[in-house]
């Protein structure tokens, strides 16, 4: 089922685990640049997405050959002021992407510069096509990655590479940004949909709780202190022990048979 808006594209495909939509940036004629149109969009979508048990993962890719995002459309951020600085919806989204309840796959297909590897960084896994090319450009352009890039590149790459690519407006080829930890993997171009695929079929086989708190003790406990993360790790295991599908996978795991996780 794919469904076709004024600059995205989403479609459903199921798997043996679950079903993964996917969202596709359409605007191949602008390298899918991110307009204020593009953020809405998504924005709809996960809506729509979030409560909707026939959606397991979610994977961000790009149109065409050429690119996953270039970034933001500039012909639009030339008209950016004070009052749309602080309004900050380019972060805002990518905030929700990263704290979104479900997991989230960026198959970078292409170029993804500035707010689009912004929006590859906010995914819970990053996969790169082998002729990618990333980087945060935005000094150039007399501003700074303002969607998230300086936190969470420094987080994936550490401050010194985070510092060097920012302030040079350096770009990194697919296999750099695999070994600055930047991507999990990089594919050929013809593999990337269906490693993504693939990858989102692996979480889906997963307990859909134990996945869930995952992402939740991971994420916080990067932001605190070790003994706060291992605290929030104790509480999350507890409660993670009184489920269902805890019994379900012990079960499962001695019959030496597939799990069938309810999330409950």
């Amino acid at each position: 089922m794919e469904t076709t808006s004024e600059t995205i594209t989403t479609s459903i495909s199921a798997t043996g685990t679950g079903a993964i939509g996917t969202i596709t940036i359409n605007r191949p004629e602008v390298r899918n640049a991110l307009s204020k149109t593009v953020l809405a969009e998504i924005g709809a979508v996960l809506d729509s997405w979030e409560d909707d048990p026939a959606v397991g993962a979610i994977v961000f890719t790009g149109a065409g050959e050429k690119a996953f995002v270039a970034g933001a459309d500039i012909s639009q951020l030339a008209g950016y002021d004070l009052a749309y600085g602080l309004a900050a919806h380019m972060q805002k989204l990518y905030d929700r992407i990263e704290d979104y309840p479900k997991p989230t796959i960026a198959a970078i297909n292409g170029v993804a510069m500035g707010g689009g590897l912004e929006l590859a960084m906010s995914c819970d896994i990053r996969i790169a096509a082998d002729g990618a090319r990333m980087g945060l450009p935005e000094a150039t352009l007399g501003v700074l990655p303002g969607a998230g890039g300086t936190q969470r590149l420094t987080r994936l790459v550490g401050t010194g590479r985070a510092v060097e690519m920012i302030l040079t407006s350096r770009v990194l080829t697919a296999a750099e940004a695999e070994r600055y930890g930047l991507v999990t993997a990089v594919v050929h171009r013809e593999e990337l949909e269906a490693t993504a695929a693939a990858t989102a079929a692996t979480i889906l086989s997963k307990g859909p709780l134990a996945v869930r708190l995952g992402k939740i003790v991971i994420r916080q406990g990067a932001e605190t202190d070790q003994k706060t993360g291992l605290l929030l790790e104790r509480l999350a295991q507890t409660l993670l022990y009184t489920t269902e599908d805890k019994a379900e996978g012990a079960a499962a795991f001695l019959a030496k048979r597939t799990p069938e996780f309810a999330g409950r």
